[in-house]
């Protein structure tokens, strides 16, 4: 049975737990974007012990690099960056209480431990859906990086954005679960009309 939860992103470490892997989350609230360049210089700014671009305990990361808006719209295309080039940024977000990040694709066996560990989630976007997702954006403010261009941290207001868990707090992955009904679908060709 599909489920669907609509979550406040303030709010999304006490809900973590209650999410599984393939889940369906409809997302509202605070969230900032940030790649790997905006990564490295937010780790430099924590190896000198300096405040960062936004509190990490309890925030939302979504990797990716809004193109300007347009026609009225807060943000233009704003689809997500493959994830795992922020994997080895991750685990010690998650230790510092990052409560998710929002991407695309597989994470490393060390970011799913260091989601397990800190009661996180990783959820996952459409990719290429950049100009649906910028439908969600209501505001989009620069606040960190403005050198580094799309690729800046931007402060977002999101409504409603289409989610799905993709590895959830208790070891659920959505990837490797995939691959493991995939491998059994294989195993089992009756489905291709094959005894």
């Amino acid at each position: 049975m599909e489920r669907v939860f609509e979550i406040d992103a303030a709010k999304l470490k006490e809900f973590a737990p209650q999410l599984r892997a393939g889940d369906r989350v409809l997302l509202s609230g605070t969230i900032y974007t940030s790649r790997d360049q905006a990564h490295m210089a937010i780790f430099r700014l924590l190896d000198e012990n300096q405040p960062t671009p936004f509190p990490i305990p309890g925030a939302v990361i979504y990797y990716a690099g809004p193109t300007p808006g347009h026609d009225g719209m807060a943000a233009g295309a704003c689809g997500p960056t493959t994830s795992s080039r922020m994997d080895a940024f991750t685990p010690r977000l998650l230790d510092l209480g990052l409560a998710g990040m929002i991407g695309k694709g597989l994470r490393s066996q060390a970011v799913s431990d260091a989601i397990v560990k800190n009661g996180a989630v990783y959820l996952c976007a459409v990719g290429g859906a950049g100009a649906l997702i910028a439908k969600c954006i209501r505001s989009m403010e620069e606040i960190a990086f403005p050198e580094l261009g799309c690729e800046s941290v931007k402060r977002l207001y999101v409504e409603r954005m289409p989610l799905i868990v993709g590895i959830d707090c208790h070891g659920g992955d959505i990837f490797r679960q995939g691959k493991e009904q995939y491998s059994l679908a294989k195993k089992d060709e009756s489905w291709l009309g094959r005894p």
